[in-house]
């Protein structure tokens, strides 16, 4: 092959939650990397040094531009790269399936401007095939042949919001190549700034691999949540046996119930799996099944709020409720698929007179309507019909909430987690925060 010297190190396609964070990580190893992005005000605000995910702040981008890293929105910055990572959203299409237009328009992007030997990387999560048969295709119209003049991989990203401990460099990297030498190529490109690379058999490997680890939580998830609404009818304290079950060294790892699931992960990619099943004529009955549990959970969260307000002998439909968090998981601002959003409607749609508190989202809108966003959180929660406890952010504190809350339904197990400062010497525990007005789902 007749190879041209490269420009840069790596192109990396999308900027957001996935992209930048590997961006950040290549940069910080000495890499020369450049960033492409459909959206102008990213390209602007990265290239001033501006950060707009959570996991990364404008001094980490500041350093990646002291390192040399741009961003751009010119595609022809493909050109002179060696290696093209693809971090770009694949969301639900109206049908269940994965929408792959992003996918496809990378692929267009890198067929019109790729060079012999440089290294394509899916990184997108996506059904089991579409490296193999939706993104080669695209890239093959270019005239090169994957796996003899140019390297094809797939890599699944493993990037978890909000996550202090683990980020790109010490997550092992799991990758799969079209052929033997192209999964070679791709695992030393990657061994360049993650410690632990793992080289699947192939592309479908790597790609059901990222499902599978989805599919295991949303399951697992759906199964607590089942739990939590019959063990609420049965009188049995769900928190205290999850506590117990713990304890055990193996064969058990606790899942927690919660008011439905969010971000990308969990009730998205889950789908992709379903949705290529079906192909085969078959439904996939444990993924379909656990969607239906967690759907149903904004609902139960209504009818356990009707139940503590009729208890207090108030109607919801003339109650003040207050919304704790709206993002989809603790002590970050990201939205994605929050369960916030469908409690919130359907508390709505009951009458009630919704205020809300996030200390990561300033402006917060129901139905395209803008809701009040309470400033000061003690005098909100005293004034409060009833306090929903939806994200347990960290400044939503046992404390606060037992001593401001009139009513509260802490959905996050807040005030039953287990503090190690009440664990006696001898295993006992000291019983969880408990008062009338309190419950949890």
């Amino acid at each position: 092959m007749d190879v041209a010297t490269p420009t840069s190190d790596l192109v990396v396609i999308g900027l957001g939650y996935v992209g930048l964070p590997l961006a950040h990580q290549a940069t910080r190893s000495g890499l020369a990397v450049t960033g492409l992005e459909v959206s102008p005000a990213v390209v602007d605000g990265l290239n001033s040094g501006h950060s707009h995910i959570d996991d990364l702040d404008s001094a980490d981008i500041a350093e990646m531009v002291e390192g040399g890293f741009t961003a751009s929105t010119d595609a022809s910055v493909i050109a002179g790269t060696r290696n093209v990572v693809i971090c770009v959203p694949t969301p639900l299409s109206d049908e269940g399936g994965p929408d792959l237009g992003a996918v496809a328009a990378a692929g267009r992007a890198i067929a019109a401007h790729l060079a012999p030997g440089t290294l394509v990387v899916l990184e997108s999560t996506t059904y089991p095939g579409t490296t193999e048969e939706v993104l080669r295709p695209l890239l093959e119209e270019s005239g090169l042949v994957a796996g003899s003049d140019f390297h094809l991989a797939f890599s699944p990203e493993r990037i978890d919001p909000g996550n202090a401990t683990f980020g790109v460099a010490n997550t092992p990297k799991v990758v799969g190549g079209m052929t033997e030498r192209c999964g070679e190529t791709a695992a030393a490109f990657y061994r360049r700034f993650v410690d632990t690379v793992v080289q699947a058999q192939g592309t479908r490997e790597a790609e059901m691999a990222k499902l599978l680890e989805n599919t295991y939580r949303h399951v697992n998830i759906a199964l607590v949540n089942e739990m939590a609404i019959f063990c609420q009818e049965l009188g049995v304290d769900l928190w205290d046996a999850i506590s117990c079950a713990a304890t055990k060294p193996f064969g058990f790892q606790a899942f927690y119930p919660g008011p439905g699931v969010g971000g990308h992960c969990i009730p998205i990619d889950p789908n992709y799996l379903s949705y290529k099943v079906k192909t085969l004529g078959y439904p996939f009955r444990f993924v379909e099944l656990a969607q239906e549990i967690n759907a149903r959970m904004p609902s139960y969260v209504l009818q356990r709020s009707l139940e503590l307000l009729n208890d207090a002998g108030l109607a919801l439909s003339r109650s003040r409720v207050l919304l704790l968090g709206v993002t989809y998981k603790a002590d970050i601002a990201d939205q994605r698929e929050s369960p916030a959003r469908p409690v919130a409607r359907k508390l709505a749609e009951k009458g009630a007179t919704l205020t809300y508190h996030d200390p990561h989202v300033e402006e917060w809108s129901l139905n395209g309507e803008p809701l009040p966003r309470a400033t000061d959180l003690e005098q909100a929660m005293a004034e409060a019909d009833l306090t929903i406890l939806l994200t347990d952010h960290s400044a939503y504190t046992p404390k606060l909430l037992t001593e401001h809350a009139r009513l509260l339904l802490d959905t996050r197990g807040v005030l039953r987690r287990l503090d190690p400062a009440s664990v006696h010497e001898d295993g006992r525990t000291t019983a969880p925060i408990n008062r009338d007005g309190v419950v949890v789902l």
